[in-house]
């Protein structure tokens, strides 16, 4: 059976600031966080912050996860396999995919133990409203993934439970979790989607991210890495830092978690991972942006990805800005 949640997570309150919120020259607030990188070889380069204490990567879990679908025997790849391993908007041709991979397996979307949501994309979020929507379970950033859970349970092991911690399913997944972490799983949770939230230090996620990107060709990790990279609309959406990072990097593996968690992997080896201890969005970007940066990525879209202005009556004043 799983044990309880009993470990703390990260971010102490003697991480360092990594962001500051300037509004009209005054600093107005402050985002303390943690920041682990990788050299090419996989030893720790440079760490901010507390990198070994477990934390919930959150979505930044599900590259794991949807390569354990692929352990499990599931046959999934390119779009498909994205989108199992994403957070989807919300978009219309998300939803489409989710609805069509359940059709293929006989299962609807009463099926799906995701909750009901509205899109995650906010443009995408009003005009669903305007037209009449209401929340949907295929609507939920989460959907992909768990429409391809449910494929891979349907083969041979109970389909209602396919959630719980103990089902076969998560078993593997937390196997893949752990084998490609370098790490145990420190504590199991219930992630906002429903499914098993799987704890590890942010070094072990640079880990599992490293691995995925330099695994073999044809294994589950790499084909899941190949098909984000191939697909990165299906991972995040039109309006997503992952998709422009995938996009215009070449090579470039990256994930967003819920809570501001961020793991990145170059081709080479190289990798990252992030967390802003209050969970502040609006810090990741800057935050990323820095890092990517000191991880020597020069692309022009950094510094899309770094921005992050700040408003007063419509117009700019200030900026989310890295300090570190």
């Amino acid at each position: 059976m799983s044990q309880p949640v009993t470990a703390t997570a990260a971010g102490a309150p003697g991480n360092p600031v990594l962001a500051e919120v300037v509004r009209s020259g005054f600093v107005e607030g402050r985002h303390r966080g943690s920041l682990v990188m990788l050299g090419a070889d996989g030893a720790v380069e440079s760490a901010i912050g507390e990198v070994t204490s477990p934390v919930f990567p959150r979505s930044a879990n599900k590259p794991m996860q949807a390569a354990g679908v692929l352990r499990a025997g599931l046959d999934l790849a390119d779009e498909r396999l994205a989108l199992a391993a994403g957070s989807h908007s919300g978009e219309p041709f998300h939803r489409d995919l989710v609805r069509e991979m359940l059709d293929e397996h006989g299962l609807t979307p009463e099926h799906l133990r995701c909750p009901a949501s509205l899109p995650l994309d906010q443009q995408e979020q009003e005009a669903w409203l305007a037209a009449g929507g209401r929340r949907d379970r295929v609507a939920m950033n989460c959907s992909g993934k768990h429409a391809a859970m449910l494929a891979a349970a349907l083969r041979n092991w109970p389909l209602e439970s396919y959630p719980d911690p103990d089902h076969p399913l998560q078993q593997v997944i937390r196997t893949v979790v752990e084998e490609t972490a370098g790490e145990p799983v420190a504590a199991v949770g219930v992630d906002g989607c429903g499914a098993p939230l799987m704890a590890i230090s942010l070094t072990g996620l640079a880990r599992a991210f490293r691995c995925f990107v330099r695994a073999a060709p044809g294994s589950p990790e790499r084909r899941v890495a190949d098909a984000m990279r191939a697909h990165p609309a299906y991972v995040a959406g039109t309006r997503r830092h992952d998709t422009w990072l995938m996009r215009e990097v070449p090579g470039l593996l990256s994930k967003v978690g819920a809570e501001a968690v961020q793991a990145v992997a170059l081709p080479d080896g190289r990798a990252l991972a992030l967390k802003v201890d209050d969970g502040g969005a609006r810090a990741l970007g800057p935050v990323l942006g820095r890092a990517l940066r000191l991880l020597g990525v020069t692309a022009p879209v950094v510094e899309r990805v770094g921005r992050a202005p700040v408003l007063g009556g419509g117009r700019e004043v200030g900026e989310v800005r890295a300090v570190f």
